[in-house]
């Protein structure tokens, strides 16, 4: 009896203890959640009913249902901005998650003046949004730009990269290589968090380099590339600043993509509740492919604590 009582006792101070824990976890949550809902929850909201009227910011609004994303579908520009948002997301997250990787692997290297690499190999990061924008504007320069003047050294010719609609989309996504600083410092605390032992195991059965990398290091780095490209591809849905600021969508619509899409409509046509309708498509698309993602990742993404 005395075991049992000590097993009850046990498990109601266990009780006890959590509740506490959860008591103090959502009083610390509270500011917010509140501020969530006060700040972004509310007009995300009031988006969704400002997108069933017809409201072009000067006139009082009038209900109009369905209307606003019954035009979506039927306007060929549309697909032209989904087709390019798409383009984008593929280009940067493959990009991404690629050269941050072999970057991590590279500064994961025990050289000498290893950490000052790191700390150098971040510091770009930090410049973003607009700054970053008007630096590429004079890089990519079509005849007096650094990246011209250095191909016409090598003896090529340069790409139009912001005039020509084949390049100017490539030309967006190249300039991520300039902030992989923030994946590469993930990606570089994952791998130092891999046990040795599972390398040293490989190297006695005969494992090169690559048969490591592809057995050991890819799989231990499952769950933060999942973690990484969820929240690049996100990211990649919001951009704005870039081609706003290089291309104003240009030329001819080719790098015209969603957010540019939206503050178009919005601020330069007036159209408040047809930019709403398709923010909340573009939301619905960030939420699709996410949920694709994280469904897909059990296939893939291993987590060590998991237990079948």
């Amino acid at each position: 009896m005395k075991e049992k009582e000590i097993k009850i006792f046990k498990q109601r101070k266990i009780s006890k203890l959590r509740k506490k824990e959860e008591i103090s976890f959502y009083l610390f949550i509270l500011p917010w959640i509140i501020g969530f809902f006060l700040f972004s929850g509310g007009p995300i909201f009031a988006t969704l009913g400002i997108s069933l009227t017809d409201w072009s910011l000067f006139a009082s609004p009038h209900w109009s249902g369905l209307s606003n994303y019954t035009r979506l579908f039927t306007d060929p520009l549309f697909y032209k901005v989904f087709v390019n948002t798409l383009y984008y997301v593929g280009g940067r997250v493959a990009l991404m998650v690629t050269i941050s990787l072999l970057a991590a692997i590279l500064l994961n290297q025990k050289l000498p003046g290893i950490t000052v690499f790191r700390v150098i190999y971040y510091l770009p990061a930090v410049i973003t949004g607009v700054a970053l924008s008007t630096i590429f504007v004079q890089l990519y320069r079509p005849i007096y730009g650094p990246f011209a003047y250095f191909f016409s050294k090598v003896g090529v010719p340069a790409p139009s990269w912001l005039i020509d609609e084949k390049w100017a989309m490539p030309a967006l996504i190249l300039m991520n290589f300039w902030i992989i600083g923030p994946n590469t410092v993930i990606f570089l605390a994952a791998l130092q968090g891999i046990p040795k032992t599972l390398y040293e195991a490989g190297q006695i059965d005969g494992a090169n380099f690559l048969q490591q990398f592809f057995h050991v290091t890819l799989p231990m780095l499952s769950s933060i590339t999942l973690l990484i490209t969820v929240i690049t591809t996100v990211e990649s849905f919001q951009v704005f600043a870039e081609p706003y600021i290089l291309t104003r969508g240009g030329p001819n619509y080719s790098t015209l993509v969603g957010a540019l899409y939206i503050y178009r409509n919005a601020f330069k046509y007036f159209n408040l509740a047809y930019a709403c309708a398709f923010a909340w498509i573009l939301l619905l698309i960030v939420m699709a492919f996410t949920g694709v993602q994280f469904l897909l990742s059990g296939h893939w993404a291993y987590y060590a604590a998991r237990r079948e």
